[in-house]
């Protein structure tokens, strides 16, 4: 996780939790001068509009106040969804016999993208059974992931 990220999701968890939700994660991204804030939230009942509108302004007044984004952004808060993003450790370990999309942040055997059963996941490492033989890619070399939704 990067480290304006990290600081974010320590900010923002608090206000987040004492709300009644989980923070499932956040993800800055900057498209020239855009830049979008999405927070992901999560409870054991599902996420709703209202439940999105609700974190959005308890989190928007902290924002306010705080101001940890030097330059002007969009709020957006949603729900991880059926293809719910990964990001941390505790995740990953979670979604160990899912189905996962990875894309690395550098190359690995020539590819940035693994699609696959989670096998295993030991902190450091995870292994993707990708066709049929395994995978082993290092956690600190993921820059996505997600959960591939089953129907």
């Amino acid at each position: 996780m990067a480290k304006q990220e990290q600081q974010l999701t320590e900010l923002l968890t608090p206000t987040v939790e004492a709300a009644g939700y989980q923070l499932w994660g956040i993800e800055l991204i900057r498209a020239g001068r855009h830049t979008t804030l999405r927070i992901f939230i999560d409870k054991a009942e599902g996420i709703m509009v209202e439940d999105c509108a609700l974190v959005s302004r308890e989190v928007s007044a902290l924002l306010d106040v705080e101001d940890p984004i030097p330059n002007e952004y969009t709020l957006e808060v949603s729900s991880p969804g059926m293809d719910r993003p990964l990001f941390t450790e505790a995740q990953f370990t979670q979604y160990v016999g899912h189905k996962i999309e990875v894309k690395l942040t550098v190359p690995q055997e020539g590819r940035r993208k693994f699609k696959g059963l989670l096998t295993s996941f030991d902190g450091d490492t995870l292994v993707i059974e990708v066709d049929g033989k395994p995978c082993s890619l290092l956690f600190d070399n993921i820059d996505k992931a997600n959960v591939v939704p089953v129907f």
